[in-house]
C-alpha cells in the first residue's frame, strides 16, 4: 500500500481586533484545511463563523502544546493539512506554535506562513520610534526583579525595545523603565485597531501619571522603547581621567581599568599611553 503523502502546516495570521484584516488568502486557506489548530476554539469561531467557514477545531495553547503536537503530526502524516491560528495576530510570535512547526520541519513536513496582522509590526509602524533596528523580546517577565534585569542588560542597545505587557501589570512597569532606563521616550500601543485604539507617548514617569488618573486601565499594551543614544565622547585627558578616580579613592590598577573600559582601551593601551608622555 502507497504511504500518503504528508499534508502541510499552515501558520495562519488573524486579525489582532478588527475582523476585516483577515487577508482573502487566509479565508480561503482556513476554508480549505482539514482541521484547524487554536489557542482558544471560541475565539476562533468567532472569526470563521464571520466568513462562513465550518471546520474542526482542536486547542493548542502553551497548556497543552507538548501532548497536541504529536497529535498534530500524525494528521499531518497521514496527508491532512492543519492550520495553526492564534488568538490574535501571527502564530509563535509571543504565541504558542513553536513546537509545532520546529517537529514538522524536522520531519521534512511542508510550513507554510500565511502572513498577515502582528501587534508588533502594526504599533512599530505607527509609532514615530526609529523602526531601522529594533529587538523584540515578547512579554515582559512578571516579577520586578526579572523585569529590571532585563532592562538592565539591554540598557545599551542601540535599537528600538519592543515588548508586551498586561493591564494591570503596565504601572509598575512603566516605573520599572523609570527607575532603570531613566527620562527615555516611549510609545504605548493599546487597543490596536479597536474601537478604542490608542498611542501615548512621553517619558515613562508621564505615561504612569497620565494612567494612575484613570479609573481602569484595559488592553494588552505593546510597549515600546527609544534606543539608547550613544554617549558623547569623553574630552578629558587620559591621565586627568585616571588621576580623578584614585582621587576618588578608588585603587590605581582598577582605574586603569574603568578608563579603558569606558574609553574602549585595553588597559594596556591606557597605560601605555600614560607613560609614553
Amino acid at each position: 500500500m502507497e504511504t500518503p503523502a504528508s499534508g502541510t502546516l499552515y501558520v495562519v495570521a488573524t486579525p489582532i481586533g478588527n475582523l476585516e484584516d483577515i487577508s482573502q488568502r487566509a479565508i480561503r486557506i482556513l476554508g480549505e484545511v482539514d482541521l484547524i489548530a487554536c489557542e482558544d476554539t471560541r475565539q476562533t469561531l468567532k472569526l470563521l463563523q464571520r466568513y462562513g467557514i465550518s471546520k474542526p477545531l482542536i486547542s493548542y495553547h502553551e497548556h497543552n502544546e507538548r501532548a497536541r503536537a504529536g497529535e498534530l503530526l500524525q494528521e499531518l502524516t497521514v496527508g491532512k493539512s492543519v492550520a495553526i491560528v492564534s488568538d490574535a495576530g501571527t502564530p509563535l510570535i509571543a504565541d504558542p506554535g513553536f513546537r509545532l512547526v520546529e517537529q514538522a520541519r524536522a520531519q521534512g513536513i511542508t510550513v507554510s506562513p500565511v502572513p498577515g496582522p502582528s501587534a508588533l509590526v502594526a504599533a512599530l509602524s505607527a509609532s514615530g520610534l526609529p523602526t531601522d533596528s529594533f529587538l523584540f523580546h515578547g512579554f515582559f517577565p512578571a516579577k520586578q526583579g526579572q523585569r529590571r534585569k532585563l532592562l538592565e542588560e539591554l540598557k545599551t542597545l542601540e535599537a528600538t525595545l519592543v515588548f508586551y505587557e498586561a493591564p494591570h501589570r503596565i504601572l509598575e512597569t512603566l516605573q520599572d523603565i523609570a527607575e532603570t532606563l531613566g527620562p527615555r521616550r516611549v510609545v504605548l500601543a493599546r487597543e490596536l485597531t479597536k474601537i478604542h485604539e490608542e498611542f501615548l507617548s512621553g517619558t515613562p514617569e508621564e505615561l504612569r501619571a497620565a494612567f494612575e488618573k484613570r479609573p481602569m486601565v484595559k488592553g494588552e499594551f505593546t510597549v515600546m522603547i527609544a534606543k539608547s543614544e550613544a554617549a558623547p565622547a569623553d574630552e578629558t585627558p587620559l591621565d586627568a581621567a585616571v588621576e580623578k578616580l584614585i582621587q576618588a579613592g578608588v585603587p590605581r590598577m582598577e582605574a586603569f581599568k574603568t578608563v579603558a573600559r569606558q574609553r574602549g582601551l585595553s588597559k594596556r593601551e591606557v597605560y601605555k599611553k600614560l607613560n609614553e608622555r
